[in-house]
């Protein structure tokens, strides 16, 4: 039995709100791993990095973003400079269009998206950047850099015009986007004073609160099916249900996989279970399925999600091989799990390649593409800061702890701090 228009409408713009509301719970989600995974005298200043980041995403897609990623015209390369219009939100004469959805709705959903990719880069830089600094930065990203790479693709830009490529809900467009931009940080920054020793020895540096980490790791898996499930962009028919309930289970799916995948292999290698690598493992689950959750099989979606968990527990040893200093793991989970769940998806998605689908080369040009343009962006928008108001604290407020050197405050004043 079909729905109404205006039901069907109804149903759509619904999709948005509460699948735009457990994306934005996921900056909460960011917010708690990576307190916990600091030091206890960062954890202040971690806390108001993600809420002032949420922020920003919340005030400069509206004002630049929104319109540069979707008033791109079909094939081009970037939208107009222009808010997004307010007016559209209200449909005050009850006017719709059959199959559509309140404007508003889809500018909601498509903001909480963007304040995730700007999540990404602030557990990478934790414990060494200056507030303020990191802060243009996000500016930056949420106004240009991300808006400018989604619309290539989700806007009906180029990427998606002349190579099919195909990423379902941002496996690279979101989360390796924000990889990038948090890699071309850390370079940029350099690492933790203390991290890393002679003869290539590293230096262990414990979060203060891995419970706090680990329930931020469960607030996140939560909002991914808002975030997975709303990027089907319909829920208007029987056949939109059957899909979005398929997408929850695979993403679901691959998150298990990832987890029980990174347990295994740390047990193995270091002979202990990594706590630490295991909601790493939960979180690259998450991300190699974004880039395709509706097509796989439940076995598929495992495979997909076991090898983003198998992915991280040798991409965080190689980093710090290269003396590269991520805090929380940021990189190995969104960009190398991204890169990873963007190139599988042609291995489920084969049945509409022969209608110009995607394929592996599409793929794996609009990877080298975004890559190449958020790391140039990024590099210049950080050696820009670096050398007028610089990244970093000093060394000695580095020791003190940023809560104290930038806040003034102690996130847990009744203990000594770590």
């Amino acid at each position: 039995m079909g729905v109404s228009g205006e039901t069907e409408f109804i149903f759509n713009s619904f999709l948005f709100l509460i699948c735009g509301m457990f994306v934005m719970f996921m900056a909460a989600g960011f917010c708690m791993l990576e307190t916990g995974m600091v030091r206890s005298k960062n954890a202040a200043t971690i806390s108001l990095k993600n809420i002032a980041l949420y922020s920003i995403a919340g005030l400069t897609f509206y004002a630049i973003g929104y319109n540069l990623m979707y008033g791109v015209d079909a094939g081009g390369i970037i939208g107009p400079f222009m808010p997004w219009g307010a007016e559209d939100a209200v449909l005050t004469t009850g006017e719709f269009e059959e199959g559509s959805y309140a404007s508003g709705s889809d500018w909601f959903f498509q903001m909480v998206f963007c304040a995730t990719t700007a999540s990404i880069v602030s557990g990478t830089l934790a414990e060494r950047m200056k507030l303020w600094p990191f802060l243009i930065f996000t500016v930056v990203l949420t106004a240009l850099i991300y808006p400018v790479a989604g619309a290539w693709e989700w806007g009906g830009g180029w990427l998606d015009a002349k190579f099919a490529f195909s990423d379902f809900a941002g496996s690279t467009l979101v989360h390796s986007v924000g990889g990038w931009a948090a890699l071309m940080g850390a370079i940029f920054l350099g690492a933790r004073r203390g991290k890393y020793g002679p003869n290539g020895r590293v230096n262990p540096m414990m979060g203060s609160n891995l419970p706090l980490a680990t329930l931020g790791t469960f607030v996140l898996w939560l909002g991914w099916f808002g975030f997975n499930g709303g990027s089907q962009l319909a829920l208007g028919s029987a056949q939109n249900a059957v899909d979005i309930s398929a997408i929850f289970i695979n993403t679901n799916t691959a998150a298990a996989a990832g987890v029980v995948t990174a347990m295994v292999a740390t047990q193995v290698l270091y002979k202990k279970v990594d706590l630490t690598m295991a909601l790493n493992g939960a979180l690259a689950g998450l991300v190699s399925i974004t880039a395709e959750p509706l097509t796989p099989s439940i076995p598929m979606a495992a495979l997909i999600g076991s090898v983003g968990g198998m992915l991280v527990v040798f991409a965080v040893p190689m980093l710090d091989k290269f003396k590269i200093d991520d805090v929380v793991g940021a990189i190995p989970v969104h960009l190398v799990a991204g890169i990873w769940g963007t190139m599988a998806v042609p291995l489920t998605n084969h049945g509409v390649m022969a209608d110009g689908g995607p394929t592996f080369l599409g793929q794996f040009i609009g990877v080298v593409a975004i890559g190449a343009f958020v790391c140039g962006a990024s590099a210049i928008v950080w050696a820009t800061l670096k050398y007028t108001v610089g990244l970093r604290v000093t060394p000695e407020e580095e020791m003190l702890g940023l809560d104290h050197s930038e806040l003034g405050l102690e996130a847990y004043p009744e203990f000594v701090n770590a």
